[in-house]
């Protein structure tokens, strides 16, 4: 394994963490509904199950999936589960306003809602296994491996909460609290849509 396969997985993540989807969304809506700390504290859950993904597609989870699919199926149906109750209550809250006073734990809640949002995709290790096997080499040693979890988990951590910080600023803040009704409703409708997709056989 040299640098380029780093530089190479780096870039894919980069994409990837930028792509619209159910983490950016919810890092969205817990950064502007919740301020930067919330925000701060989702980015870091999401990124550490993204990084743990990455972990278990490189110590054979995806085998594990495809010899167990009542393991993958039971995930599934559990992500989508929550996705669809996260998208709810997004959409409850929509017409609230925005409390500006810090309520005790919601650091704390957003950091586990964070981990289960990206728990509840188990395609993510599917994906981290393909993207490992296109851009690795396959006889990867342990430290290698290590190397490569490390890799993820410090770029998730840098840039997940660099977009948490710059979705809670207060320019963008003011344009949210513009339309935050639409955008609340649009950001629960995307993310049920995803939880319901999440439930529907794959082709």
């Amino acid at each position: 394994m040299g640098i380029e396969h780093l530089l190479a997985f780096n870039l894919t993540l980069l994409l990837a963490i930028a792509s619209p989807g159910p983490s950016l969304l919810f890092l969205s809506a817990t950064a502007l509904g919740q301020g930067r700390v919330a925000g701060i504290a989702a980015a870091l859950g999401l990124g550490l199950m993204a990084a743990l993904w990455t972990g278990g597609a490189l110590i054979g989870l995806d085998a594990l999936f495809a010899v167990a699919p009542w393991a993958y199926l039971t995930l599934k149906i559990g992500g989508a589960a929550y996705l669809i109750w996260i998208a709810i209550k997004i959409w409850r809250a929509a017409g609230d306003p925005i409390g500006e006073a810090p309520r005790p734990g919601r650091e704390g809640r957003a950091f586990r809602q964070g981990l289960l949002v990206n728990l509840g995709n188990p395609k993510s290790v599917l994906f981290a296994a393909s993207v490992l096997v296109v851009i690795f080499p396959p006889d990867l040693t342990t430290a290698q491996k290590a190397l490569i979890f490390f890799n993820h988990l410090a770029i998730e951590w840098l840039l997940q909460p660099a977009l948490a910080v710059m979705l809670s600023s207060q320019a963008v803040r003011r344009r949210y609290l513009g339309a935050k009704m639409v955008i609340d409703r649009v950001s629960a409708g995307v993310l049920g849509a995803l939880g319901l997709r999440l439930l529907l056989p794959e082709r």
